[in-house]
């Protein structure tokens, strides 16, 4: 294995400061996703979502943002899924956005919220065929014993379901919304020195307060 303590990179793509920045750190993060997205990043609205248990036990995994609503942050999963059950759990989560090629990531803490019905179906029936059938062929982080399971499951809702059958939205299916009650904006600087612009939500009045992070 490579010497992992001399692994190292000197970031000098960038600077951010507070004063240059949105004083809605909603607006900020569509003007860093959509630079990301126009520089041609693999899936640049990848978000790590973390979690926890109600014994506090953490979790972490890779999820889609797949829009928003009402500024904030909606994605999709299985209702019966590990991180599903985190979030009845415990409803405070955190995601981050890492995007290596620009040196900027953007972390976001908040609580959690089921999207409506109505709106979760609306998606489902927006994703490409096969992705639809996906979401019913996979009873998400229960154990299987090999992938035939989930292939035999597949042929036979493409049998079931053919090429024009609509195909319903599984019941334990949907979204969820991330409501955020802070964001920091990070941008990677030389020496370490790294820029780091915290927002945190002033509920009284529904402002957001900015600082400026040690790095």
């Amino acid at each position: 294995m490579k010497e992992l303590s001399q692994m190292r990179e000197n970031y000098k793509m960038g600077s951010i400061d507070a004063s240059s920045m949105n004083e809605n750190p909603f607006l900020e993060l569509n003007q860093w996703l959509n630079r990301a997205i126009d520089s041609n990043i693999p899936e640049p609205n990848a978000m790590i979502l973390s979690t926890a248990n109600v014994d506090a036990l953490p979790d972490v995994r890779t999820v889609l943002l797949k829009g928003f609503k009402d500024e904030n942050l909606v994605f999709y999963t299985n209702y019966n899924s590990k991180k599903a059950s985190d979030i009845e759990a415990n409803p405070n989560v955190a995601v981050l956005f890492l995007w290596k090629t620009l040196q900027q990531q953007i972390r976001i803490q908040g609580t959690v919220s089921r999207l409506s019905r109505d709106e979760s179906v609306k998606y489902h029936a927006s994703r490409p065929r096969k992705s639809q059938l996906g979401a019913q062929a996979s009873r998400q982080s229960s154990v299987i014993k090999d992938r035939k399971v989930l292939e035999d499951k597949m042929a036979d809702l493409l049998n079931k379901y053919g090429e024009n059958e609509p195909i319903p939205c599984p019941e334990l299916w949907g979204g969820y919304v991330i409501h955020p009650q802070t964001y920091e904006f990070w941008q990677g600087r030389r020496n370490r020195l790294h820029d780091r612009i915290l927002y945190s939500k002033c509920h009284t009045s529904n402002t957001w307060k900015t600082v400026r992070l040690s790095p």
